[in-house]
């Protein structure tokens, strides 16, 4: 196990965004190491869509050289002197935020994914100026409050994207009622509808996965959902008016063909769609009008990763229940292959990279 002293922080980094995939190891300058911080050494690290929408520059312009990934596992190395939860030698996961101004109302209400002043765990930068670098990487400083232990039951290659697929499904089910008698609605069954299902199921609701891939249907049936849905099927909420207490959409592109209307008049009265997926800036939510609300009296709105709490529920759903995400490893120097399935949907469901600069 690596120690404090002998941690070298390295990672895959983006020099050229012509080049969005094609990553570069590059040396890099950690977060200042605080009493509140823990230190991890990484081990796995999972390929999430919003890393691609960071290297494409969908979301806007990168500070290079940057390091992407934000679903960490790993071994911490060291902590500060206010950390009461972790010592070295312990298994530790990051999500996609690594701190928050810990003084906010929604940081002292146990909603510091919602802190106006969070700093996401790439692409960020500290008041110090130290740019925020991700997962991508040999090693990561965070703020105690946005690390996770790892229950021993779960492996780390599972763990891993956990830290932001799993967390960010998660958090909104619970938030909303998923549980026994609740008919739940998953729109896009990728890394993120993946766990969507897996999590409900767990929560004996009994799940609807809405999909226009045939060829994951039966993937789907496996993963537990009840009802599978080819929206490929003119009409095909019409079977399902008035039916859903929730709908949770991963989808991150959404176009002018998305029929989010039609979507909407699926939900029971007062039911909920929650939307995860958050597409390129140039790509935004179809045309609504107020009649799409009316008739059943439906809400909409979304929900960003999950709380420390939520994350620690996840885990024991996980631990107590066995759950498994679908994953693909593959070592990190292939990660921009991963890239590029992930932005082409052939991942199935979930790729992890496992560590091979240290």
């Amino acid at each position: 196990m690596p120690s404090q002293r002998d941690v070298d922080f390295k990672g895959y980094a983006l020099t050229d965004p012509k080049r969005w995939n094609d990553l570069k190891i590059t040396d890099f300058k950690p977060k200042t190491f605080d009493a509140d911080d823990v230190e991890i050494a990484i081990t796995h690290c999972g390929v999430c869509g919003s890393d691609v929408h960071t290297l494409t520059q969908g979301w806007g312009e990168s500070k290079l050289p940057l390091i992407v990934g934000h679903e960490i596992v790993g071994t911490v190395t060291r902590v500060g002197d206010n950390v009461k939860d972790f010592k070295p030698g312990d298994r530790a996961g990051v999500g996609a935020q690594r701190g928050s101004c810990m003084s906010c109302r929604a940081c002292k209400d146990g909603l510091e994914n919602y802190c106006p002043n969070s700093i996401e765990t790439y692409n960020a930068v500290y008041p110090d100026g130290v740019v925020a670098q991700g997962g991508y990487s040999t090693a990561i400083r965070a703020h105690e409050q946005f690390v996770f232990p790892i229950p021993d039951e779960i492996e780390s290659r599972y763990a891993a994207s956990m830290m932001c697929a799993g967390l960010t499904v998660f958090s909104p089910l619970k938030t909303h009622g998923c549980g026994p008698g609740k008919k739940v609605g998953i729109i896009g069954i990728g890394g993120l509808g993946h766990y969507a299902i897996l999590w409900a199921k767990a929560m004996e609701a009994e799940v609807y996965a809405f999909t226009h891939d045939d060829s994951k249907v039966e993937d789907i049936k496996k993963m537990g959902a009840d009802h599978v849905v080819n929206t490929g099927k003119k009409e095909f909420w019409k079977d399902y008016a008035l039916t859903l207490d929730l709908i949770v959409s991963t989808r991150d592109s959404f176009g002018d063909k998305m029929p989010l209307g039609d979507f909407l008049s699926m939900l029971y009265v007062h039911g909920r769609f929650v939307t995860v997926g958050v597409p390129d800036a140039d790509d935004p939510l179809p045309n609504l009008h107020p009649f799409n609300f009316v008739s059943n009296g439906c809400l909409m709105g979304g929900s960003k990763i999950g709380s420390k709490q939520d994350c620690l529920e996840m885990l024991e759903l996980a631990r107590s229940k066995g759950i498994k995400p679908w994953i693909e490893e593959m070592p990190m120097c292939d990660v921009g292959r991963a890239l590029q399935n992930v932005q082409e949907n052939k991942v199935r469901y979930r790729y992890v990279l496992t560590q091979d600069l240290a």
